[in-house]
């Protein structure tokens, strides 16, 4: 019986310590939700052509003290170790890559060079008039009318929707597109729905 006592006692001054060093977790408390990693830069296309302002980054394979974040200049050059200044605007990505690769090569033997363009700023396009979020966007990658409507935020209620136009310099004059929006919606006319280009204006009615 004594010994029982003693166990039991025992148990009974074990108990608040047990208390004191668990913490149960309210029942009010909802969960947390973890954190979402920001969506990546959607890539831009290799066949998009650099211009001024363009951010770069460009890296050579195993060689940490080639790796580099550029802006193109206003003179659409940018400078990079070894091989001193390179003419961008006006070349692809897929360009650019090769011209450096072939003048790194006089001193790095088969170099492995990628090309990310992280900003783009010199190519826009413009839309205007009677859409919900006119302004401009820059055109990375294929971008077709259908594409910047959409960007934009579509048509308004007032909006005339047979009658938009893409004002497009050319030779320095102004060359005005037709784009019948209904038709385009319905598969027809599809050729009217072109690529886009960097300066291009879209007007909405």
């Amino acid at each position: 019986m004594k010994a029982l006592g003693i166990a039991t006692l025992s148990l009974v001054l074990a108990t608040p310590a047990f208390a004191q060093t668990s913490h149960p977790v309210p029942f009010d408390e909802p969960p947390r939700a973890p954190a979402l990693a920001p969506a990546p830069a959607p890539p831009v296309d290799e066949t998009y052509r650099v211009g001024p302002e363009d951010i770069l980054e460009i890296s050579v394979w195993k060689e940490e003290g080639l790796k580099k974040e550029a802006v193109v200049r206003p003179d659409g050059a940018f400078s990079f170790p070894l091989i001193g200044d390179v003419q961008a605007a006006g070349h692809t990505v897929g360009e650019l890559r090769d011209e450096i690769s072939k003048r790194l090569a006089r001193y790095i033997p088969d170099p492995t060079v990628s090309v990310i363009v992280l900003r783009v700023v010199s190519n826009k396009i413009y839309v205007i008039g009677r859409v919900n979020k006119p302004g401009d966007f820059a055109v990375g990658r294929y971008l077709d009318v259908l594409q910047a409507l959409a960007l934009a935020g579509g048509l308004t209620p007032f909006a005339d929707d047979s009658h938009i136009k893409v004002i497009r310099k050319q030779d320095g004059k102004d060359v005005v597109l037709l784009f019948d929006f209904s038709a385009v919606s319905r598969g027809e006319n599809l050729d009217q729905n072109i690529r886009l280009q960097g300066g291009d204006v879209i007007v909405v009615p």
